[in-house]
């Protein structure tokens, strides 16, 4: 674990020397920001739904671009192996990497809170949904962020790694969407496997189960998917 929190620390920090984490959070902010007041006076309610539903439909162009180089970098400049060589197992790397973009995630909703602060002096804020929608924020992130990693170590191309987890995590967001292309007998399971709706659940300040379980299994076959792909590179 000491040497996944020093990958975790690592990889962080990495995050910050270059432009691509301060570019990807202002376009993140600038976004969200517009879109959110642009409605919030036609609706004239004291909420962070219309925040929160654009979520699912951002994350999955935002996340994969903070994590296309995670994999794909080191295996392009060849430094994986000499990362392999050092008393640091394949999981420690995957789990260190996973965490700095869990981080990454939470770092960029941080400014974010000013909107509930900001609502919650112009009305009666229920701040039950608003804590559900960050911690469903911060799973469907890491959700994606661990979707972002499996696709990163597929590739020694960064682009070809955005692309890839993009339309993965677009797939999860809007499968739940398409029921009319499947037939009856599967609907239930593809429903289950639409990342919006479980993620709509908790951001209503509903903590079931199922949705917790849902992100956690998703987070860790992507994982698992890293670690087999990554140990087959070795």
């Amino acid at each position: 674990m000491a040497q996944a929190l020093h990958i975790f620390s690592k990889e962080l920090k990495d995050y910050f020397v270059s432009p691509i984490a301060y570019i990807v959070i202002c376009i993140f902010l600038l976004i969200t920001g517009w879109f959110f007041f642009a409605t919030f006076f036609l609706m004239d309610q004291a909420n962070l739904r219309s925040f929160f539903s654009m979520l699912p439909l951002i994350f999955p162009f935002v996340i994969p671009a903070v994590t296309m180089r995670l994999f794909s970098e080191e295996l392009n400049i060849g430094s994986y192996e000499m990362l392999m060589t050092l008393p640091v197992s394949l999981r420690d790397v995957i789990v260190g990497k996973f965490l700095a973009s869990v981080a990454f995630v939470a770092i960029m909703l941080v400014p974010t809170l000013s909107y509930a602060v900001w609502i919650s002096f112009m009305g009666d804020l229920d701040w039950g949904p608003v804590v559900g929608g960050y911690l469903g924020a911060i799973l469907l992130g890491s959700a994606y962020g661990a979707v972002g990693i499996f696709a990163s170590a597929t590739t020694r191309n960064q682009i070809i790694a955005f692309i890839v987890g993009m339309v993965i995590c677009f797939t999860l967001t809007l499968i739940d969407k398409m029921l009319f292309f499947f037939p009856n007998a599967i609907l239930p399971l593809i429903h289950y496997l639409g990342a919006g709706f479980h993620f709509e659940n908790i951001s209503r300040g509903i903590v079931d189960t199922r949705d917790i379980i849902y992100f956690l299994s998703t987070i860790f076959v992507a994982l698992y998917g890293a670690h087999l792909v990554m140990q087959e590179k070795r």
